[in-house]
């Protein structure tokens, strides 16, 4: 994903397009999407500002973090829950997730699920 376009860049698009000219006559003189500069004007009619949103991050995670305790209830419950079963769980509260999504929210909250019993250990000798 590449960086945010520079805020001078922003401001003369914006100042470019309040002194006449379409945004996207304004995104050629300058060497941008006409997207940008059409997101940008909006954003300057919005807010006032064109200031760049920080990048990256996860947007969806907010439906399953509310559940956090629920979560958390179904496996002090039943230690030996699949990700399948806290999935259908919180379906029959009315949140459609994926198992992915159970599976970062486990990962986010350092949660382990180790399902297979240890291996006996080496007869013969110590192994790494």
């Amino acid at each position: 994903m590449g960086r945010a376009l520079s805020m001078d860049l922003r401001q003369r698009v914006i100042a470019a397009i309040a002194g006449g000219l379409s945004c996207r006559a304004a995104a050629s003189r300058f060497g941008v999407s006409a997207a940008s500069a059409i997101r940008w004007r909006q954003l300057a009619a919005r807010t006032g500002k064109v200031v760049p949103r920080r990048p990256g991050g996860d947007s969806r995670s907010v439906r399953i973090e509310g559940h956090h305790g629920f979560i958390r209830s179904l496996i002090a419950a039943d230690s030996d829950l699949t990700l399948v079963e806290v999935r259908d769980a919180l379906a029959a509260r009315g949140t459609q997730v994926s198992v992915a999504t159970v599976w970062r929210f486990f990962d986010r909250h350092k949660i382990t699920r180790k399902k297979r019993p240890r291996t006996r250990p080496s007869r013969t000798g110590p192994t790494s």
